[in-house]
């Protein structure tokens, strides 16, 4: 081969390798950045679909929009600052875990028994990674007991005694049972109670499902919701946050996804994996995903979901009468809405 063509030939070969690097892995982060160069974040996250604006006094308003603002703020801080999209998720949910305006955490509703059962779940867009819990009833933030699922245990998904006896090893806090307890949680169980017999199957008249979902400089995506469940549920019942690709879902290569409304709706239908398999193999936009999940799939007033693409994009849609729901990204972009 003559010197010139070996140049050729040389050049081709080290255009090939450079392709074959510089195409998008699912596995390995890619950085996103706006013209300017500014580093790319977004972030968005929920506080249960089913919330009825109109019905709502301006102060309890105020107070349920100013604590989304906060947990907003908290998540685009962290992410501005170069933290994760994971350690992020989980900070958000724990912050909405301690609000008790919520139904996670401090705030959960009553199962028919009168206590409490938590469940959560945390997934890493980069390596698909996760872990969940479920049934938990001493530890103060599930998220962060499934975040140590996924890190410590070898296992996905731990629920009742087996997820807090894991607590006891990993030495997370653990409180009282009525830390949970709130007066509002407590009187919307005694009148389901009372009416038992007229409505046997328990219904998310309390909602407040949290979730959040984050893109962070590095390009990596997760995905993070936490729930007390349904107000009267029978003891055990687990519904689709626990569930990896029903409640909660994340994928580099597509999207990340946390759904609230009715469980077991989610659950049959796969909905937080559905809307990356959409993006993957019918090749649909977020947008478009969401949407015919959202108006075909599901029935109406199901719940709502919150989305984030790999390139940023942001969803939060809902069939329900509204979604407490807040948002944000370095273009500057914010919002905070109950309603449509």
């Amino acid at each position: 081969m003559s010197g010139p063509a070996r140049i050729i030939q040389g050049a081709i070969l080290a255009v090939a390798i450079l392709a074959i690097w510089s195409f998008p892995h699912p596995m390995r982060a890619q950085t996103i950045s706006h013209p300017d160069g500014r580093l790319r974040y977004a972030i968005a996250l929920h506080g249960g679909a089913g919330v009825e604006p109109h019905k709502l006094t301006v102060q309890q308003r105020q107070s349920l929009e100013e604590s989304l603002r906060k947990a907003l703020e908290l998540g685009a801080d962290m992410l501005a600052g170069g933290g994760t999209s994971l350690d992020a998720v989980e900070r958000v949910v724990c912050f909405l875990e301690d609000d008790p305006q919520f139904n996670a955490g401090r705030g959960a509703v009553f199962t028919r028994d009168g206590r409490h059962e938590m469940d959560a779940a945390i997934m890493d867009g980069c390596s698909r990674a996760c872990g969940a819990v479920a049934n938990v009833r001493t530890v103060k933030n599930p998220i962060a007991l499934a975040r140590l699922v996924m890190t410590r245990s070898g296992h996905i998904l731990l629920a009742g005694e087996g997820a807090e006896q894991f607590a006891e090893e990993m030495k997370v806090q653990r409180v009282d049972l009525d830390y949970f307890d709130t007066d509002a949680r407590r009187r919307a169980w005694e009148v389901l109670r009372a009416n038992e017999k007229n409505r046997p199957v328990p219904v998310d008249v309390d909602h407040g499902t949290v979730g959040c979902v984050a893109l962070d400089c590095q390009g990596n995506l997760a995905a993070g919701t936490s729930t007390g469940g349904l107000t009267n549920k029978r003891p055990g019942r687990v519904g689709d946050t626990p569930l990896i690709g029903a409640g909660t879902y994340a994928d580099n290569a597509a999207c990340a996804v946390s759904c609230t409304g009715i469980g077991e709706q989610f659950m049959r239908h796969v909905v937080a994996y559905d809307v990356a398999a959409r993006m993957a193999y019918a090749k649909q936009s977020l947008e478009e995903a969401v949407r015919e999940i959202l108006q075909r799939t599901l029935r109406p007033n199901d719940g709502g979901l919150i989305a984030i693409a790999r390139d940023g994009t942001i969803v939060m849609d809902f069939n329900t009468t509204g979604m407490s729901r807040a948002a944000a990204d370095s273009t500057g972009y914010r919002v905070v809405k109950l309603g449509r």
